[in-house]
């Protein structure tokens, strides 16, 4: 029996935890990333430098936790267990490079003088 899976789904921890997280506001995992500064900072002029070391260094979770919540909530936590919409379901938006001209061809370039 083996241990690896090819089915590459999430199991259901990882979606109740999504299904929670994909509810907080985006902009709250910046502003934890600000305060953890901004307390690193003012225990640095405390002299408290340890401490300081200890919480700056909680900005840059605080940050991918963001980038991960963002992509929760834009991409959804699983794509494979999603009812998969068809084609014609989709609504159908012209591409921005169809809003450009065709180059014209030049026809005397190809005709022998």
């Amino acid at each position: 029996m083996s241990v690896i899976q090819n089915d590459h789904s999430e199991g259901p921890v990882a979606k109740a935890i999504e299904n929670q997280t994909s509810k907080l506001p985006s902009d709250l995992f910046l502003w934890a990333a600000v305060g953890s500064m901004a307390a690193s900072a003012t225990l640095k002029c405390l002299g408290k430098d340890k401490s300081a070391l200890f919480v700056g260094q909680w900005a840059a979770p605080f940050l991918l936790l963001g980038i991960y919540n963002k992509i929760v909530k834009t991409e959804g936590h699983d794509s494979k267990s999603k009812p998969s919409k068809g084609i014609e379901s989709q609504p159908t938006e012209p591409h921005p490079i169809s809003d450009f001209a065709e180059p014209e061809s030049d026809t005397n370039l190809n005709q022998p003088k």
